[in-house]
């Protein structure tokens, strides 16, 4: 059996971060068991959905590296719906109701006031022919519900709930069509999951009671279900649900500067077992992902850890891997020495005026100046095919008498204008001579170097 799974947001909105960690879920189990994940836009909400967002959902999946295999669109597929929901009518698995939206919401109050569950109470299965025609003939056209079969336990193995049991009989007829003829959620998705093979559906646990009625639609259409994973939500870092949660996606991301490799390697592992790690590509998480590892635990997402994750990563990163996103004159060697001083790779172009640009050193003091110009007479007589730092302050040493930090941060500074950086014995080279020499002179006569 190929494994199938299916990432199917709907175009209402754009991607959030919750949405990327089950489409990221789909496919890791996909590519982990040789399988194929497809893309399906669930857009029978023709007021809500959007074009804009359907090509942002297939954008912010690009950026990600998510490529799925194949994309369906609900929008395309009503003739299919009918004909299914013909079938379940004629069999008497699906029934009209005419209630107002208010008259269906008191009666939830009144149960609810009564201390019992807001079951719908099949009142529609007990209406005349006469009534009918009476909603009829006032305009009132129907909605539809799919109707329950009470007498059959629900029960499934979810890959990360474990045994779940549900009893028909305390949970409401779901309504599947609107009264103006528009679908809702429950039927079309089931329907598309039987016609495009589905497997595994793998979603976030406030999905368990909809699959709960779901079971009973894949069964009523003569239909085996899919395996079932139903995963944690994410919470905030402060341990509730954050509405942050619901706005922070691939555009936070990339103006972040975020590597998508971040984003996965810490999407793939919250909730788990198994410690977030700083991969650089996709094969690691791959090869570990199992629903066996998922906890039913929350989930928490915190920005400091992904972006304290996304450092480590960008110090792993080969140049030919990030070399299309480098300015002219970062080269192999330069990546090399700046690469464990970024955040991003974004951060990159700022180590510029250092490595061959304007810098302006740091005022120093009349003592700073005088061994700085002992440095540039030094650093014009240091062997830059060899080890100019080494050769540089061992010379600095024995003439200037100075060690620790008096030795080497002023140096620093008059260099690159900054007291922290890359290992200056790497930088130097980069510097190269004329340079060196030209900024430690600056800063020794207390003028801006270049």
């Amino acid at each position: 059996m190929t494994v199938v799974t299916r990432f199917a947001p709907s175009p209402t909105g754009d991607l959030h971060v919750g949405n990327i960690r089950t489409a990221l879920h789909n496919w890791l189990w996909a590519r982990h068991n040789g399988g194929i994940c497809r893309l399906r836009i669930d857009d029978t909400d023709g007021e809500r959905s959007q074009e804009r967002f359907v090509e942002g959902i297939r954008a912010d999946l690009a950026w990600l590296g998510l490529t799925m295999e194949g994309e369906v669109r609900q929008s395309q597929r009503f003739a299919l719906y009918e004909a299914r929901f013909a079938a379940l009518r004629e069999a008497g698995r699906v029934y009209p109701c005419y209630e107002t939206a208010q008259e269906l919401d008191l009666r939830r109050k009144v149960l609810l006031g009564r201390g019992l569950p807001p079951v719908y109470d099949r009142a529609a299965l007990s209406l005349t022919t006469d009534q009918i025609a009476a909603f009829e003939a006032e305009g009132r056209p129907p909605h539809w519900r799919f109707k329950l079969d009470h007498e059959a336990p629900i029960a499934w193995t979810d890959l990360v709930r474990g045994e779940q049991h549900f009893d028909p009989r305390l949970l409401s007829d779901p309504v599947i069509r609107r009264a103006d003829g528009s679908w809702l959620y429950m039927l079309p998705s089931v329907i598309d999951d039987i016609d495009m093979g589905v497997t595994h559906i793998v979603r976030g646990e406030d999905h368990v009671s909809n699959t709960a009625a779901q079971l009973q639609m894949f069964a009523a259409l003569g239909a085996e279900a899919p395996t079932l994973a139903h995963t944690a939500l994410l919470v905030g870092a402060e341990g509730k649900l954050s509405k942050r949660l619901g706005s922070l996606g691939v555009a936070a991301f990339r103006e972040a500067g975020l590597e998508p490799i971040a984003v996965h390697a810490l999407l793939a592992r919250l909730g788990t077992s198994d410690p977030v790690e700083p991969v650089t590509d996709m094969a690691p998480l791959i090869e570990r992902f199992d629903f066996a590892h998922f906890g039913r635990a929350p989930a928490r997402f915190a920005d400091e850890e992904l972006a304290a994750l996304n450092q480590k990563i960008v110090h792993q990163l080969a140049y030919a891997t990030v070399a299309g996103r480098l300015p002219q004159g970062i080269g192999p060697a330069e990546w090399d020495v700046i690469r464990p001083n970024l955040a991003t790779v974004g951060e990159a172009a700022a180590w510029l005026p250092v490595l061959s640009g304007t810098i302006h050193p740091l005022a120093m003091d009349e003592a700073d100046r005088a061994y700085l110009a002992l440095a540039a007479e030094l650093v014009g007589e240091a062997d830059f095919a060899g080890d100019p730092w080494h050769a540089l302050t061992t010379a600095l040493k024995e003439r200037a008498g100075r060690k620790g930090k008096a030795l080497f941060l002023p140096l620093r500074q008059a260099l690159t204008g900054l007291d922290h950086g890359p290992d200056m014995a790497a930088l130097l080279p980069l510097i190269g001579r004329e340079r060196a020499v030209e900024r430690l002179r600056r800063a020794a006569e207390g003028m801006s170097g270049r």
